[in-house]
């Protein structure tokens, strides 16, 4: 019996090691998960201009965006106060690369779309991507009555469109920033001094300050010569704070420009930050699940 036994023990034995053996080469040898940055901005808005961000598959985003007068217009505007400016948005996820916009904004009555698109995602471990890039492409109708309706008025020249490159990088968990280059085209200008054609370099930055709140800043670089148009035009320049409440994203905004789309606040903000034009505004989100 005892000699039974030991050759049992003695025929198992080395498939146990064996199997130990290849378990821990398989440990060793296993490739490492990929991890994608999440959260870079926390809205799909750094302030005015888009962000990295995009919606996920079957979401939408209701959104309200607000701005006032300038805070130099005195007590009489309450300093601002009086005076509105609002920009309402549907935004919804179609896949996890794309999401499309609709939208409806008081400033030249205009009527606006667009289709988000993610290229590359910023990633560590066995996919290294150091930048999260998409594509932006914009479209906005003006609807404003013809000012000279004795002349041939065309609809194409209601038209605009923008296309921007998006490219963040989540640095720490508290900081994260973005450079987008801008291309803006107006099918119709004021005057033959402005450009049908506008390019821009934007530049956003978040830092988180708490669990739900971060400070927000964007500035967009016109490159045109700004001395040629028929008015003078400022680069937008936006400051605020982003708060997070459950399904909410408030954006406190204080920024030059009133307009709250790419074509309006590119090459169309005629407030300067050094004279005190400012305006206060917020950008409302409130996301919904139709499709889990």
């Amino acid at each position: 019996m005892k000699l039974y036994t030991f050759a049992i023990l003695l025929l198992f034995s080395p498939g146990l090691f064996a199997q130990d053996d290849l378990m821990d080469l398989l440990d060793k040898n296993a490739m490492p998960e990929t991890n994608y940055a999440t959260a870079t901005f926390k809205s799909t808005r750094v302030m005015n201009g888009h962000s990295i961000e995009h919606m996920p598959p079957g979401q939408l985003d209701v959104r309200i965006s607000h701005r006032f007068g300038t805070i130099n217009s005195g007590i009489y505007e309450y300093f601002g106060l009086d005076q509105s400016n609002v920009h309402f948005g549907l935004e919804y996820g179609i896949f996890d690369w794309m999401m499309i916009g609709i939208g409806r904004g008081t400033y030249e009555k205009t009527y606006d779309g667009f289709a988000k698109f993610t290229i590359l995602r910023q990633s560590s471990g066995a996919k290294v991507m150091p930048v999260s890039v998409s594509w932006l492409s914009c479209m906005a109708v003006t609807s404003l009555r013809w000012t000279d309706t004795t002349r041939t008025n065309y609809f194409s020249s209601r038209l605009s469109y923008v296309h921007q490159i998006l490219v963040a990088r989540k640095i720490s968990p508290s900081f994260s920033v973005q450079l987008a280059p801008t291309y803006v085209h107006r099918n119709l200008v004021a005057t033959e001094l402005d450009p049908n054609d506008l390019y821009a370099i934007g530049a956003g930055g978040r830092m988180k300050l708490s669990k739900r709140i971060s400070l927000n800043a964007e500035y967009y670089y016109l490159i045109n010569p700004k001395s040629y148009m028929s008015q003078r035009v400022y680069d937008p320049l936006s400051i605020g704070f982003d708060i997070e409440t459950g399904g909410h994203v408030f954006q406190l905004i204080f920024t030059n420009s009133v307009a709250m789309i790419e074509k309006g606040f590119i090459g169309e903000t005629t407030g300067s930050w050094l004279k005190g034009d400012i305006h206060f505004g917020f950008n409302i989100s409130r996301v919904f699940t139709l499709k889990k």
